[in-house]
């Protein structure tokens, strides 16, 4: 079993932040990366500083490529199975049966969309069934959409989507659950409400292009507008009696630690607020500069 003094598992954006403030520290790091970017599927990002617009998978690429210097970080494509902590360690399990043994472990696995199971949402996901007008507005500004959802949160999505687009379609797939007062707002600001169920989603390619009910009709769309439900990854530490949220979260301090010493986690699994690279990265580059500031004080005598 090699030892590391941090096990980051997730390779996305913030785990291989954390992996640079690391290994610019010279600490011994193993970034464990199982291959599955939450934006996969979109063909670039947007509202990076110096990369907007660049692929998802050439940012990783560069990333990648700007840890090659620092010698003391090593990156495995891998799947971490099982993760456990022993009295001043952490270990890892890998699934071709090898292990590491860490000081510090940084969780950066992120969250799973759970998409509606209707056809066209997931063959269209990231594409033109899109999750964040900040990342895909622009490119599709003034152009009709549907916002699909209900209640409070869709109606606050509506209002949202009226910084890109002026023809805006609230479709509910069922009851709206919408008060007379948000009612009154959406039509006042042309947004029509829809609560007819949907069949499915029709496209040309990668663009969408019909919405179509289950009566037959139909309603033409260049995008689709939701906020998917969400999992968080967090099956490795069931078994770590980590404290959690109400709202499935676990509880973390500022500089991203669980309630189980050495133990922290960064990125969207941390619910750091907006699911954004940006913000990913400020949450990678907290983390790693404070395991840091950890190991230091262990290693001076301090706790």
């Amino acid at each position: 079993m090699d030892d590391y003094e941090v096990n980051i598992i997730g390779g996305g954006a913030a785990g291989l932040t954390a992996a640079l403030i690391l290994g610019r520290a010279g600490r011994r790091v193993l970034v464990c990366d199982a291959g599955e970017p939450r934006n996969a599927r979109s063909k670039s990002a947007h509202g990076l500083f110096t990369r907007d617009g660049a692929p998802p998978f050439e940012l990783l690429r560069i990333a990648r490529e700007q840890l090659a210097p620092y010698r003391t970080v090593r990156i495995e494509a891998t799947v971490v199975e099982r993760l456990v902590k022993t009295n001043e360690a952490f270990e890892t399990t890998m699934r071709d049966g090898t292990g590491a043994r860490s000081r510090k472990i940084l969780l950066a696995t992120g969250i799973v969309d759970e998409l509606p199971p209707t056809p066209g949402f997931s063959e269209l996901w990231g594409l033109s069934v899109l999750h964040c007008p900040y990342c895909h507005g622009w490119e599709i500004r003034d152009q009709p959409v549907a916002c699909y959802g209900s209640g409070q949160e869709a109606f606050d999505f509506c209002v949202l989507l009226t910084g890109w687009h002026s023809d805006i379609v609230l479709c509910s797939d069922g009851p709206a659950n919408l008060t007379d007062e948000q009612r009154r707002l959406l039509s006042k600001n042309g947004i029509q409400v829809s609560e007819k169920a949907i069949a499915r989603l029709e496209a040309s390619g990668e663009t969408l292009e019909k919405i179509v009910f289950t009566d037959n009709e139909t309603l033409e769309r260049k995008a689709l507008y939701l906020s998917p439900k969400q999992r968080v990854r967090l099956e490795l530490l069931e078994s770590l009696g980590c404290e959690r949220m109400s709202d499935g979260y676990l509880r973390i301090d500022e500089a991203g630690q669980t309630t189980v010493r050495g133990l922290y986690l960064a990125g969207d699994v941390s619910r750091t607020g907006a699911h954004d690279l940006s913000l990913a990265v400020l949450s990678g580059s907290r983390a790693g500069s404070a395991i840091n500031r950890a190991l230091l004080r262990e290693n001076f005598g301090l706790r």
